[in-house]
């Protein structure tokens, strides 16, 4: 496996690498300090757009993080009603990705995409819970067995203003397959039924494809931890 400063790049990064490029030769012909700034921010959208392997727990059951970043909410909330969920309250994890975050978005479970909807919206800093409710966001209802249902939900950002969702309904996916990305800062929400026994906790950092969210086939409650 490559080492994460050599990870391959999304192939939506290209593009802005090569406008940085050609901006950064441009500035270099009227400043070399300004050259040396536009070469350095060049390197960081190749390190932004980097699209690593990640390894997937594969067992039955297991719901994998869709997103790596910091978890800054975990709540029993109702979800947006664009979802079509069942009523009542769900499980909400929030997933906050900084701008030097991988912003690849990958499938938390095995099943089959049954809604895909589009949400035009706001672009508060997607750090705060109200940019679960307001801001711009594309959803996803996956279907993992016959009658049982998770949600997970790319949400724009105050930087990020382009969502890519690159899976339709009635498709078939895999736990830890890229499905799109958010640019430039971002945040994902899951959404599982109320009673899930949840693996993570508030202030923990999770890698997308890798990290355990939670365990459909547990017997364990909802795990609490202290930041130290």
């Amino acid at each position: 496996m490559r080492p994460p400063f050599l990870a391959p790049v999304h192939r939506e990064g290209w593009i802005f690498v090569g406008l940085f490029f050609i901006c950064a030769l441009l500035l270099n012909q009227f400043s070399s300090f300004l050259g040396v700034v536009g070469f350095i921010l060049t390197g960081w959208c190749l390190y932004f757009f980097r699209d690593p392997q990640r390894v997937t727990p594969t067992r039955e059951g297991l719901v994998v993080s869709p997103a790596d970043g910091l978890i800054v909410a975990i709540a029993k909330v109702n979800p947006p009603s664009e979802l079509g969920l069942k009523d009542g309250k769900w499980q909400r994890i929030s997933i906050f990705l900084n701008v030097f975050d991988v912003h690849i978005n990958r499938i938390p479970m095995d099943g089959r995409i049954k809604k895909s909807v589009y949400y035009p919206g706001k672009f508060f800093n997607a750090s705060l819970d109200k940019a679960s409710e307001f801001n711009e966001r594309q959803s996803l209802v996956l279907e993992v067995k016959k009658g049982q249902e998770i949600a997970f939900v790319q949400i724009a950002g105050l930087i990020a203003r382009r969502i890519r969702c690159d899976v339709q309904e009635n498709q078939q996916v895999q736990a830890g397959e890229r499905y799109g990305l958010i640019r430039f800062g971002s945040r994902v929400d899951l959404y599982l039924p109320e009673e899930t026994p949840v693996h993570v906790v508030e202030g923990q950092r999770v890698i997308g494809g890798e990290s355990i969210l939670a365990d459909f086939n547990s017997e364990e409650t909802s795990r609490s931890g202290v930041v130290r």
